[in-house]
């Protein structure tokens, strides 16, 4: 009996010994995992990688070598992933088992990899072969991105002549302007659109010419664009040329037939230089510097360059001064003696008058009145006449002078300088009479600036209406002509004819 329990129990102390043995094999095994994370294509280490595993372990991130490990990571079937920043994320299948150690590589790509292009642009102004009639140029055209990326722009302009090629880049909008071009010559231009992921994408080349010199235009005329003032020249067909860029606030011409330029003013800011440029409008060259042009308003300020001179005279605020179209030789001519403005200056052609407009700091107090080269008054041609006055001009015989006056005696105390009903008058020296020709001036419209023509058989001026706020156009009439008000040019002002 007793061998027989002494059998029972030694059996089942063997049977519990196997057992205690199978218990925790594989079940309690661990391993190790590494790898390394490069950048795809270059294969770049990449540092501060996100290292996860799916089912769950630690959680680790890669050295400056894109190196990583995880140990005593449970024995199993896993997936690894891979996380940074402007990358797509990565996974990799891997077993772990006991007391092995595995492997992943990834190779990450940037997150732009499945960016698309942008569109091909589409040149759309100026168009294919199109003739400019100006020196600047607008370019317009269209592209999108299919993945709504910000896109920049590169405008590629060849000179046909020199094969000179100009590169603005980085342009943000799909219209740019360049200015000033060469007159005569073919452009050919091309946009390159760029997302700054993929490459770059040309649009095709397109083709225009600027037109040929507008030398003998005799007409100069200013133009509101886009709150700039730009100048215009004009044949007598009405075919118009654009001098300057819109981009600049440029106004008043006077063209000057012996030096074959153009004087103007041009602002920079609240200051006002005097420029001058050849009649093609290229050339453009700042005179002024140490003294400006000034005055109580500088929309109502002038300046005259007299035919077969180097001199241009201009006004700063009591003051008179020539200056050479070289830009040297700043003289003062006349200073005022009751400290008044001046506005307005027109030099004979002989050199040997001036023909002032005064006022006081708000425009009015008018006076108008000639000097000779040394300072001495020689002549009141107007004076003691409320309202506003303006547009001198004096004729090529020294006989007459031109302005425009309200005749209304309107004085606006807000400062606004508004007209109810100017009008333009001619005054002979001679007899000393002022006589009207603003004939069929409509109501409600004001007549300024007005020019005598190359004969001084006609005038040129502009007409707008009284409200100080409609369109300006430039009208001519023959002396002595009362039905002849003629329309020259529309949404224009400031004429000259030369």
């Amino acid at each position: 009996m007793n061998n027989v329990i002494r059998i029972i129990l030694s059996c089942f102390f063997i049977y519990a010994l196997q057992s205690c043995s199978e218990d925790g094999i594989d079940e309690t095994g661990t391993g190790s995992l590494v790898g390394t994370v490069v950048s795809s294509g270059n294969n770049t280490p990449l540092a501060n990688v996100k290292i996860t595993t799916t089912p769950s372990s630690t959680t680790v991130f890669t050295n400056d070598q894109g190196k990583f490990a995880i140990d005593q990571i449970a024995a199993g079937e896993y997936s690894v992933q891979a996380e940074l920043d402007d990358f797509q994320t990565a996974f990799e299948g891997t077993t772990i088992t006991i007391g092995n150690t595995s492997n992943v590589v990834f190779e990450l790509d940037i997150s732009t990899a499945n960016n698309r292009p942008p569109s091909t642009p589409i040149l759309i102004s100026p168009e294919d072969n199109e003739i400019l009639e100006n020196i600047e140029a607008n370019f317009i055209w269209s592209s999108s991105d299919p993945d709504d990326d910000v896109l920049s722009y590169t405008l590629e302009l060849r000179n046909g002549n020199n094969n000179e090629i100009q590169r603005f880049e980085n342009i943000t909008d799909t219209t740019f302007t360049v200015s000033p071009l060469t007159i005569g010559t073919k452009y050919f231009w091309q946009i390159i659109a760029t997302d700054n992921i993929n490459d770059p994408v040309g649009s095709a080349v397109s083709a225009f010419e600027v037109t040929s010199s507008p030398t003998e235009n005799r007409f100069l005329f200013v133009r509101n664009i886009n709150g700039n003032n730009v100048i215009f020249s004009a044949n007598e067909d009405g075919d118009e040329f654009q001098l300057t860029d819109s981009n600049t606030n440029s106004f008043r011409p006077r063209r000057n037939v012996a030096a074959g330029k153009i004087a103007y003013f041009q602002t920079s800011g609240s200051q006002i230089d005097i420029f001058t440029m050849n009649r093609d409008g290229t050339e453009k060259t700042k005179i002024t510097s140490s003294v400006r042009p000034n005055g109580f308003n500088l929309s109502e300020i002038g300046f005259s360059w007299p035919a077969n001179s180097d001199k241009i005279y201009f006004p700063n605020f009591n003051r008179l001064y020539s200056i050479n179209t070289n830009g040297q030789g700043l003289t003062q001519i006349y200073e005022t003696t009751d400290g008044s403005l001046i506005s307005e200056v027109s030099v004979s052609q002989n050199n040997n008058m001036i023909a002032l407009k005064t006022n006081d700091i708000n425009g009015y107090n008018v006076e108008i009145f000639t000097i000779d080269m040394s300072g001495t008054l020689l002549q009141t041609i107007l004076t003691g006449v409320a309202g506003a006055a303006s547009g001198l001009n004096l004729s090529a015989t020294n006989q007459r002078i031109m302005y425009a006056r309200d005749v209304s005696g309107f004085e606006d105390a807000s400062g606004a300088y508004r007209r109810f009903d100017s009008r333009l008058f001619i005054y002979e020296f001679t007899s000393g009479v002022e006589n009207e020709v603003s004939y069929q001036k409509p109501g409600g419209t004001n007549d300024l600036e007005p020019r005598f023509s190359p004969n001084e058989a006609e005038i040129i001026f502009t007409n707008t209406s009284n409200d100080g706020i409609s369109q300006r156009n430039v009208f001519k009439i023959v002396i002595e002509d009362d039905d002849s008000r003629e329309l020259l040019f529309e949404n224009a002002f400031n004429p000259d004819w030369e």
